[in-house]
């Protein structure tokens, strides 16, 4: 199949003179994506999208996890409308504001109080400082090859960076409760936080489950040593609880970050705390001319409705299980070794012994010449959008792209 990409690629020419790269981040063309991707998208509605070429694409990666009832949802669409025709961005907060926040802490079970923002980096900054001011210690640990967000502390890159960025930040290996209590033990009295995400979902690596004792142990930890816990839900949040991934894994975190699908694709974050961290809270500085966005939390307010009421982070795993399987048992039928780490609604494939990515980049390269978007270092999302039909169409794609990628691999 021949995908067009005249259009896209003239976009691209016309970026490059006046944004740096043309596109940046994650999606950036130098970022290793396959090389027949597109780079513009025009509209998207349910579980695809369609490039300015008029290509449509069946989508696995939902605007990186930040689409979970589906691209164009027309109940979360109606309420941020309604909003919208009264205003997005006022002087002071909105009604909204205070319905979210109490929808909030009346669901997720340990939260006394919220706060707004735009995105997870906002956040994920502003929780390590509420917790330095809560305990008047420096130091953070944090897991090896784990994204935080932008900042320079957490951030994966090295431009602008200077010495002193990461000098009160400490790490440990994902799992090794030993070597986390070493550090522990270097920085007696000096640790404010531990901030982890629910399950270790690094770039370029297959995604890694806590060990049974990793979550029960990190608490007790924090709790002994008076050290804030923090977890970093901006990904997976309602995609494994839809109040939250600290209840799929069963501990109590002190502070909690979400994003992403929490607006389905409208930008907002949120940070929820326990009742002793609330003075502290607002001793932070924390503000944004569009952090009050009505129009945002109204969607967030719908999403969230959504997902309590269709059950929705049971239905993506549900949905997730029969993916997984069945790409992993068309994989076994042409010979390859395929697991779909992590869990199943947002699962990472990792081809065994493919430790230079080679196999999965040629995959994914063979998947979008069928107009399959599946990313070859990142993890993918089912979102509720994807019925039974899309998954099964999926399978099939993805067959013919393992069976080119079978003849490939003899020549």
């Amino acid at each position: 199949m021949n995908v067009r990409r005249d259009k896209s690629d003239h976009l691209f020419s016309r970026a490059v003179d006046v944004i740096p790269g043309g596109i940046y981040g994650h999606v950036a063309p130098i970022a290793g994506m396959p090389r027949n991707f597109p780079h513009y998208i025009s509209s998207a509605s349910g579980c695809r999208f369609e490039d300015v070429d008029g290509n449509e694409w069946l989508d696995f990666m939902c605007g990186f996890g930040a689409i979970l009832h589906g691209y164009s949802n027309s109940e979360i669409d109606d309420a941020a409308n309604t909003q919208r025709s009264k205003g997005a961005i006022f002087n002071q907060p909105s009604p909204v504001m205070v319905e979210l926040a109490e929808l909030l802490t009346c669901k997720i079970d340990f939260a006394d109080w919220s706060v707004f923002a735009k995105n997870g980096s906002d956040l994920t900054t502003w929780a390590i400082r509420v917790a330095r001011e809560y305990t008047g210690r420096p130091y953070v640990i944090k897991a090896k090859e784990v994204y935080h967000g932008v900042d320079a502390w957490c951030d994966p890159g090295f431009g602008g960076r200077i010495k002193d960025d990461r000098s009160s930040i400490l790490e440990f290996a994902w799992n090794d409760l030993d070597e986390l209590h070493e550090l522990l033990d270097s920085h007696q009295d000096q640790v404010s936080s531990i901030i982890l995400t629910p399950y270790h979902h690094a770039a370029f690596a297959p995604s890694v489950l806590p060990a049974d004792d990793f979550w029960p142990n990190i608490e007790k930890k924090c709790n002994d040593l008076g050290i804030v816990l923090i977890l970093d839900d901006v990904r997976a949040g309602g995609r494994l609880h839809d109040y939250g991934s600290h209840r799929y894994f069963n501990f109590s975190p002190d502070l909690s970050i979400y994003s992403k699908a929490l607006g389905n694709g409208y930008a907002i974050s949120a940070c929820v705390g326990k009742e002793f961290l609330r003075n502290a809270s607002k001793e932070v500085f924390l503000t944004g001319s569009c952090w009050n966005d009505a129009v945002a939390m109204a969607a967030a307010l719908k999403s969230l409705e959504i997902s309590s009421s269709q059950r929705v982070a049971e239905s993506v795993l549900t949905k997730g299980d029969y993916f997984c399987q069945g790409l992993q048992n068309r994989a076994k039928k042409y010979g390859f070794p395929l697991c779909m780490t992590g869990p199943s609604s947002m699962p990472y494939p990792w081809f065994e012994g493919d430790e230079n990515l080679f196999r999965i980049q040629k995959f994914c390269e063979f998947a979008a010449k069928r107009c399959l978007y599946f990313h070859p270092h990142h993890n993918w999302f089912i979102s509720n959008a994807h019925q039974y039909s899309d998954l099964d169409q999926a399978l099939e794609l993805a067959d013919e792209a393992m069976k080119d990628l079978s003849e490939f691999e003899r020549t």
